[in-house]
């Protein structure tokens, strides 16, 4: 009996061991060859597919099935921890170089303190010695400084022939040199920039000058690209400084070292209507350092330094670059460590005193061309990298040329240059709007087009103001502009806008008095990488009114870009600039920008505040010595200030130019008074006062209506909608106000449609609208068609019960973003007299899908 069972487990052993061995295939090369052939294609093939593979390839006939999807599972395994690892060495380069980053910055910083500490040592020094001397010998101490001042001037720098390439190199030396003192040490005193934080995720280090000539601003940073590349990318400055005009190369003269030397002449748009183009005469040096460095290093020549004499400035004012640059320096593992110096001197004292701001801030110009240098690498290396997804058939070059034609198309508008074409029109006696005309057919049509099937075309027309901000931020402005097209634009003036892309116009329009017929549908399309810029279509759909509105109601499309929205960007311009296009939207489609700059000016204390909106004719004074009134000077600080630009085109045929300049003025003021309301009614200190980053309405209204919506839902539901230790309306307000849920109020009327009256925080967030706006959004408009349904099976319940529950759902935002919720709750809100009052709605849960 023993030796059976012996035999037994022997042969249950032996068929363990055939089992084992049958787990683990050893497969020829020729095998693998056919089995990643078959990866390449379809990494997770069917049970089906494997069977055909094993019957179309005779190699793989000894190998069962489940032998080959045990294989594609184990190929999948290590492909997916092939690319982590790979993710993770990436992550591990970028960290390394990061911190090889700001330790060179901390050991700059301990230079600089270092420097500082020194100089308040001798200062102290200084002082104590003063101390214990009297009046008399404190002047005899200025004169002994004076006297010996005079007998050691400041060595002048050694006259030398700065015309030929001798010369040229000796002043590219000496820009690179001081250059360099500044990109990596401590010539200027950096501070800094708010908001602007260093780590793996942030764009870099950012810095902006204090106490130093002109302007000046810094940044490090770190791309996946190579350093030629991106010396290459800066070079192209049109590329990514929306405020170059145009750049001409004028000499090219290489140096011993594999270098060049260039003279170049650079234009640069003016931000606003009030102030002059400025322009620059530099010598660019291109060089490597020994370490294999790319250096390349600009400056001013003017009468100081020597050199050629730059073209004459004509109508532009010409500005000074101090010795900027950017040192590429190549990365272990591969991608560059960049470093991005902007140092100019703008004359300040040309412009108005009104405007000076905007050309003696650091802030603005880091915004404008450091920072914006390096977001555009960055854009650049992810799309090579295939990081970002193209949306769509359109490439990413082709998206950023809209961008930049939209943006040098409406920088024309605000300049209207006279060698574009653009000459002054007659006004009216009224000096607000400034009318400019451009008869050449190649401002609007372009040489691509042809201009037989435009027989009648005029010219482009262009109507633009200018106007001070008070107390309104910028990004807020930009982005209610934005969201709430109706709430300033003409519906029959984008109709004529629009019909300038066919062969037949329409006629010029008159100001419809039913506003804005039809709704926005915005539709994204494009953004940047930091999501500083973003591009889309807005579809506005139009209704007619009565026969002879036919004509006008169609769909219309307008390709709009808007920028500088973040109200965390300490410095940035905010900007929305659209154009008209038709429904093919082709790539080399004609656009004729219009828009708004809302550029913010540094608060001051002695700037004019008496009033929110203020006309700049009454502000404009020229020079150091003008005076204010007293009441002026005294006004608070923290007061925001930013000038706006408003600038429209329009096309018009030749026995029509009268007449649309007569509409474009008057809608152009009409668009002034409607942005002159908004912004009285935006600006915090009208609407509400600060609670952290928060808007909290303080009128009487809403706290005796968060006092009724409380009380109405305790009431029906038997629950407490906040919860506060004291009843006092300010403290039942701010947590309304503050509650996760979104929390909304709508009118119920009879004969028309439910308008939201009333939303805390979270649910203007949910409906990404304003307190101001909310009052136009209907509540049927955010409801989708079962949310509809459902409500108004609820509704008789709503108003007898007082309440009711609502299921899971989906709603809409002002912008068209769908929204979810896990539930909702409706009750009657009764005032005090316990009579119906409004609708309250709670989403509890919500989040955008």
């Amino acid at each position: 009996m023993a030796l059976v069972m012996h035999k037994d487990s022997s042969s249950n052993s032996n068929k363990l061991q055939q089992m084992d061995s049958s787990k683990y295939v050893r497969y020829t090369p020729e095998q693998v060859e056919a089995l990643e052939r078959v990866y390449s294609e379809c990494p997770k093939p069917s049970s089906l597919r494997r069977q055909q593979l094993i019957r179309e390839c005779p190699i793989l006939s000894n190998i069962e099935p489940k032998q080959i999807k045990v294989w594609f599972q184990n190929r999948r395994c290590r492909e997916k921890q092939r690319k982590e690892a790979s993710r993770l060495q990436t992550v591990n380069r970028k960290l390394s170089a990061m911190n090889k980053l700001l330790m060179e910055e901390n050991d700059r910083l301990q230079k600089q303190v270092s420097h500082l500490v020194y100089e308040n040592g001798y200062m102290r020094q200084q002082l104590q010695a003063s101390g214990t001397t009297t009046d008399n010998s404190c002047e005899s101490v200025v004169m002994n400084g004076q006297h010996q001042q005079q007998q050691n001037p400041t060595p002048q720098q050694p006259q030398r022939d700065a015309n030929n390439p001798a010369g040229l190199l000796a002043i590219a030396e000496e820009t690179l040199a001081e250059f360099l003192s500044k990109a990596t040490g401590t010539a200027v005193d950096w501070v800094q920039m708010i908001g602007m934080k260093p780590g793996p995720d942030s764009i870099g280090i950012v810095a902006v000058s204090r106490n130093c000539s002109g302007v000046a601003a810094r940044v490090c940073g770190l791309v996946s690209l190579e350093p030629t590349k991106v010396a290459e990318i800066l070079k192209d400055r049109p590329s990514w400084y929306r405020d170059c005009r145009c750049i001409d190369v004028l000499s090219v003269i290489p140096t011993a070292n594999a270098g060049t030397i260039e003279l170049i002449y650079m234009q640069t748009y003016a931000p606003t209507t009030l102030a002059a183009a400025r322009d620059f005469w530099t010598l660019r040096y291109t060089t490597s350092l020994e370490d294999g460095s790319l250096v390349i290093c600009e400056r001013s020549l003017t009468s100081s330094t020597g050199g050629p004499t730059g073209p004459p400035p004509s109508s532009f004012v010409r500005a000074e670059m101090l010795p900027s640059g950017f040192l590429i320096r190549p990365c272990e593992g591969g991608g560059s460590i960049i470093h991005i110096v902007d140092h100019i001197d703008l004359d300040a004292w040309s412009v108005p005193e009104v405007l000076r701001p905007l050309y003696e801030s650091s802030k603005i110009l880091a915004q404008k061309m450091t920072i914006a240098a390096l977001h555009h690498i960055r854009q650049i290396a992810q799309e090579t990298s295939g990081e970002i997804q193209c949306g769509g058939s359109r490439q990413p070059a082709v998206l950023r040329t809209f961008s930049q034609r939209l943006c040098r198309g409406f920088n024309d508008a605000v300049n209207g240059f006279a060698d574009d074409g653009w000459s002054l029109m007659g006004s009216d006696g009224v000096e607000d709007v400034t009318i400019v005309i451009n008869s050449s057919p190649n401002k609007f049509l372009g040489s691509q087009h042809n201009t037989s099937i435009f027989p009648t075309f005029g010219g482009v027309l262009c109507a633009k103001a200018s106007m001070l901000l008070q107390n309104v931020p910028p990004a807020l402005l930009v982005r209610f502009l934005r969201e709430h097209r109706s709430e300033w634009a003409d519906y029959g003036v984008d109709a004529y806008s629009a019909a300038c892309l066919k062969a037949s116009p329409y006629a010029v329009p008159c100001a419809r008095p039913g506003g804005f017929p039809g709704s926005q549908v915005i539709l994204p399309l494009a953004h940047t990488v930091e999501h500083e810029e973003f591009m889309e279509v807005v579809r506005l759909e139009g209704h007619a009114f009565s026969p002879e509105d036919v004509a006008l109601a169609r769909d219309m499309y307008i390709l709009q870009l808007c920028s500088g929205i973040d109200e965390n960007a300490v410095g940035a311009c905010a900007q929305l600039v659209f154009a008209p296009i038709d429904e093919s939207f082709a790539d080399e489609a004609p656009l004729l920008p219009s828009g708004f700059r809302v550029i913010p000016l540094d608060p001051k204390s002695d700037g004019p505040a008496a009033t929110r909106t203020l006309d700049l004719a009454s502000t404009l004074e020229v020079g150091p010595g003008s005076t204010r009134p007293t009441s002026e000077a005294n006004t608070n600080s923290d007061n925001l200030r930013s000038v706006l630009t408003i600038a429209f085109q329009f096309t018009f045929e030749n026995h029509l130019r009268d007449n649309v300049a007569a509409m474009a003025r008057q809608y152009v003021r009409s668009v002034v008074g409607s942005v002159q309301r908004v912004a009285m009614a935006i600006a915090p200190s009208r609407l509400s006062s600060q609670m952290g980053s928060k808007l909290l309405p303080h009128s009487p209204e809403a706290l005796t209506l968060a006092q009724w919506i409380c009380r109405s839902y305790r009431i029906y539901t038997g629950g407490e909608l906040v919860h506060v230790d004291s009843q006092s309306g300010d403290a039942v307000l701010k947590q309304l106000w503050n509650h996760s849920d979104a929390i909304m109020c709508c009118s119920v009327k009879t004969n028309a449609s439910p308008l939201f009256t009333f939303a805390n925080q979270a649910g203007l967030d949910m409906l990404e609208t304003t307190l101001v706006a909310l009052q136009d959004i209907m509540l049927d408009k955010i409801l989708d068609e079962a949310g509809r349904k459902i409500l108004c099976s609820e509704f008789s319940k709503i108003m007898q019960q007082g309440f009711a529950y609502l299921p899971a759902g989906i709603c809409i935002s002002s912008m068209g973003r769908p929204v979810s919720y896990e539930r909702a709750v409706a009750w009657k809100v009764l005032n005090d007299d316990d009579s119906h009052h409004c609708l309250a709605f709670v989403f509890v849960n919500w989040s955008f899908v």
